[in-house]
């Protein structure tokens, strides 16, 4: 991941810099408007050496007053809750350092899975905490189950791909969500149910990921470890076909006929989906499927807005012709209930000092604060950007 990402970054900071020198053929001695990236190939070479991995639910030392623990957050492949315990030092009113020490329990959740998941398992319980940090994602909003998730999408594969003869473009992140997808047209394959049309994965990521769900069926879902008891391969089937070369990829663009093509990244600020959208979004057999959540300033999120009529991609405006639908079942991120849930299973809610609200959207945060406060937590905050708390 940080190796497609720092090649996005260079590709994206040579097209902007190509388009300042066009820009500013007569720039003034010493000024320059070119930028570099945040991080490229090479630094990602050297801060691989530095990672060191450590097992689930085992509490290791990373200095002598702070403790950490891992628990599988069933959101990614690897996905994890981190738990800190600090030993601390205890001060009296004054200021001046006493004899007493304490510990002090901190745990940030980062991303938290769904509670029934097509491949991952669920969400582990992790240990008590005084200050929990948690996502609001879909702090606002409650998931389709899983039934339903499976007959969206089969419904917009037959609308578009049989009935209206198009293809269907899914713009997906190459970790976790395109797997799902696949594992989904898989059953469905092997029930007989999927139209007998091309399926590409197209992206070179979503193919390595893909190998390492295929190296470790031990960490997937019980339902994808019973499936393989008849089907070696969940993530393959007969009419599927993973195109890593820039050249199979490109002449996808000229395909006539019905398929389905899954490409990153799923909020269409980069990769190959975005070449795919860009000569298929005119066409009003197309269907482009959003399967995920789109930061508001993206072009995922853009194409959303209702009634839209023209969108502007690599600089040239399109004409919005084909149908622009949405399916939020596939997200890996927990909805507001089944996050409260998790959390009371995990935690005495009443022994929480504090709980702090992050990485979600401002009405996403606000909501998931008032179910919060009715599921019993207190002390419920939304840090501002730059803010400081001290505990």
């Amino acid at each position: 991941m940080l190796t497609d990402t720092a090649f996005i970054q260079e590709q994206d900071v040579r097209m902007y810099n190509k388009k300042m020198d066009k820009q500013h053929p007569h720039k003034e001695k010493g000024k320059t408007y070119k930028i570099e990236p945040l991080y490229n190939q090479t630094d990602v070479n050297k801060v691989m050496r530095h990672f060191v991995t450590y097992s689930y639910d085992r509490r290791f030392r990373l200095f002598d007053d702070v403790l950490l623990t891992f628990t599988n957050s069933g959101h990614m492949l690897g996905g994890a809750i981190c738990s800190l315990e600090i030993y601390e030092t205890e001060k009296d009113p004054s200021g001046n350092t006493t004899e007493e020490r304490r510990w002090k329990r901190i745990t940030y959740t980062g991303d938290v899975g769904r509670l029934h998941s097509h491949i991952l398992p669920p969400p582990q319980l992790f240990p008590q905490c005084d200050y929990l940090i948690c996502e609001s994602t879909y702090g606002d909003r409650l998931h389709d189950e899983q039934m339903v998730t499976e007959e969206q999408l089969l419904g917009v594969v037959e609308d578009t791909c049989v009935y209206r003869k198009g293809q269907l473009l899914i713009p997906s992140f190459s970790v976790g969500r395109t797997q799902e997808i696949v594992y989904v047209l898989n059953q469905l394959y092997n029930d007989g149910r999927l139209p007998q049309i091309p399926v590409y994965v197209d992206s070179p990521m979503s193919t390595n990921a893909t190998q390492i769900f295929r190296m470790y069926p031990e960490e997937l879902s019980d339902e994808v470890r019973d499936t393989m008891q008849f089907d070696p391969d969940p993530f393959g089937f007969n009419t599927l076909r993973y195109i890593t070369d820039i050249r199979e990829s490109k002449a996808l663009n000229h395909k006539e006929g019905p398929c389905i093509i899954i490409s990153a990244s799923g909020m269409l600020e980069a990769g190959r989906i975005k070449h795919h959208v860009a000569n298929h979004i005119s066409d009003p057999h197309c269907t482009i499927l959003i399967v995920g959540y789109c930061e508001p300033t993206t072009l995922g999120a853009r194409i959303q807005e209702p009634g839209l009529q023209w969108i502007s991609i690599f600089g040239q405006d399109h004409r919005i012709k084909a149908q622009i639908t949405k399916i939020e079942g596939f997200s890996g991120h927990g909805d507001y209930k089944e996050m409260i849930d998790y959390f009371t299973r995990s935690l005495h809610v009443d022994q929480l000092k504090h709980t702090f609200i992050v990485h979600g959207d401002e009405s996403a945060a606000n909501t998931y604060k008032d179910h919060l406060h009715e599921a019993g937590f207190r002390n419920i905050s939304i840090p501002e950007k730059g803010e400081i708390v001290e505990l």
